[in-house]
C-alpha cells in the first residue's frame, strides 16, 4: 500500500453515515462488542511519521522503549517523557516498512500530536530526520470485541497477535490487547477497506473504542493529563512500554530511580462510577488522605449499564482503604473493576509500601 511521506497531505472522503451512530445506538454497540465485533472510525487519533536515515537512533534516544530492536512485523508501546520523568505522550510505534530507512509511524491522540511533533523536532538538530503529521493521508479504523480477530480475518485475511503487525496490499493492521486492532488504509483504499470491515463488524462510535481501551487496562495520555504521571504509575512498565536496559532518554533517570529505589506509591487501577460525563484529569479522594486529592482520572467512557468506567492513577494506600471518591471527598464512590493483568504490589521491584 502507498505510504504518505512526512508533511504530505492526501485528501480523504467524508466517513460514511454509519460510522457516526448517535447515542441511541449505544446499547446495540456494547452488545455487538460483547458478542461479536465492532468497527470504529479513529478520527480523534493522529498519525505522525518520523523518517530519515537517523530516525531509529533519534527515536531510541527520545523514547522509553527499545526502538532499535523493533521488528518490521511488530509494534510497541512507548512513551515520550519530560526531563522530570513524566509522560508527555504514550502511544503505539511501528516501522513504516521493512527497510532500515523506511522510518516509523506513531498513533497518538490528535489533541497532543502537534505539540509532540514540535517538541521532538526541537531535538533533531543535525540528525537526518523529518517529522510530520500524515493523518490526512490515512483512514484509521479500530476493530474490537470478543470476535474481533475472526471478523478481521474474514474481512482482510489476517489478524495479528497483540503487538504484532501485518500488511496487506490495502492496509496496515496493528494488533493490540483487548482484543483490539487498528487498521490503517491510504485514502485511495479507505472505502474498500471499510466496506470489507463493515460486512463483519457493527459500526460504533469512538466512545466505545475508548471503553474497550479502558477494559484492556491501557491508559492514554491526553492534553488534560500530560506531564502528570511517571510511566510505571500508569502501569506502562507492565504493558511493555518501558525498557530498563536501554540507554539514556529524557526522564530515564527518574523512571529508573522509581523502579529500583522504591519510590513508587501510585499505580493505575480500573473503577466504575455511577456518574456520567467523567473526564480525564478529574481528581480522586479518600479518607486515608484527609481531604487531599490522592489520584487522577486518566481516561473515562460511558459504561454499558450506565455511569462511567475509568482508569485512574491512584495512591496505593487509597486503594487499600477501600473508599475512593470521585471529584470531592464526599463525591460518588468508585467500585473497583478487575484489570486484565496483575498490578505489582508495593513490595515488587523494590517498591516500598506506602
Amino acid at each position: 500500500m502507498s505510504d504518505p511521506s512526512p508533511g504530505s497531505s492526501v485528501p480523504t472522503s467524508s466517513p460514511p453515515a454509519a460510522l457516526r451512530p448517535d447515542a441511541s445506538a449505544r446499547p446495540a454497540e456494547y452488545a455487538a462488542a460483547r458478542e461479536g465485533a465492532v468497527v470504529v472510525r479513529l478520527d480523534p487519533l493522529a498519525v505522525l511519521a518520523i523518517a530519515g536515515a537517523d530516525a531509529a537512533a533519534f527515536l531510541h534516544g527520545q523514547l522509553s522503549s527499545d526502538v532499535k530492536a523493533l521488528a518490521a512485523d511488530a509494534c510497541q508501546y512507548t512513551s515520550y517523557n519530560s526531563p522530570k520523568g513524566r509522560m508527555l505522550a504514550n502511544f503505539v510505534l511501528w516501522r513504516a516498512g521493512a527497510g532500515a530507512d523506511d522510518g516509523f509511524r506513531a498513533l497518538l491522540p490528535a489533541d497532543i500530536a502537534d505539540a509532540v511533533r514540535r517538541r521532538l523536532a526541537m531535538f533533531v538538530l543535525r540528525s537526518k530526520v523529518a517529522i510530520g503529521d500524515v493523518s490526512t493521508g490515512w483512514a484509521r479504523f479500530g476493530v474490537g470485541g470478543s470476535a474481533a480477530a475472526g471478523a478481521l480475518q474474514a474481512a482482510l485475511g489476517v489478524a495479528p497477535e497483540p503487538l504484532a503487525l501485518a500488511r496487506t496490499p490495502s492496509a496496515t493492521i496493528l494488533g493490540l490487547p483487548g482484543p483490539r486492532f487498528v487498521v490503517l488504509a491510504a485514502s485511495a483504499d479507505a472505502e474498500g477497506v471499510y466496506a470489507a470491515l463493515e460486512r463483519h463488524a457493527k459500526p460504533a462510535g469512538f466512545a466505545l473504542w475508548q471503553w474497550l481501551t479502558i477494559r484492556a487496562g491501557v491508559p492514554v495520555v491526553t492534553a488534560a493529563t500530560q506531564d502528570q504521571f511517571v510511566a510505571q504509575s500508569a502501569n506502562w512498565d507492565v504493558l511493555g512500554g518501558v525498557n530498563f536496559r536501554k540507554g539514556c532518554y529524557p526522564g530515564q533517570e527518574i523512571i529508573a530511580r522509581s523502579q529500583y529505589l522504591g519510590r513508587l506509591k501510585e499505580r493505575l487501577y480500573a473503577f466504575h462510577a455511577e456518574a456520567a460525563d467523567v473526564g480525564p484529569g478529574a481528581r480522586l479522594y479518600s479518607p486515608a488522605f484527609e481531604g487531599q486529592p490522592c489520584g487522577t482520572v486518566v481516561n473515562a467512557a460511558p459504561a454499558p449499564e450506565g455511569g462511567s468506567d475509568l482508569l485512574a492513577v491512584l495512591q496505593q494506600a487509597a486503594v487499600a482503604s477501600g473508599d475512593v471518591r470521585l471529584g470531592a471527598p464526599d463525591g460518588p464512590p468508585l467500585g473497583p473493576v478487575p484489570l486484565p493483568y496483575a498490578v505489582p504490589s508495593p513490595q515488587a521491584n523494590g517498591e516500598r509500601a506506602s
